[in-house]
């Protein structure tokens, strides 16, 4: 599983960011389901998808802040 680019994910709008939020943390929890019960080869793709995660979350907030402060 290859990381999204920070770059990328400034191009989105807010609810494309919102969706794209959504997805990771469904995906996430579902690989957290298939590593537990040992199913999951690729076990990186945790790592990878929780960044993600935190860079979304980090570029929506940027997205709210810059809106709210003009």
């Amino acid at each position: 599983m290859k990381p999204r680019k920070a770059k990328d994910l400034r191009e989105l709008t807010e609810s494309e960011l919102l969706q794209m939020l959504r997805d990771t943390t469904e995906t996430l929890a579902r690989l957290r389901i298939q590593h537990s019960l040992s199913q999951l080869q690729d076990t990186a793709s945790l790592k990878v998808l929780k960044k993600d995660l935190a860079r979304i979350k980090t570029i929506l907030s940027e997205k709210q802040r810059a809106r709210k402060n003009g």
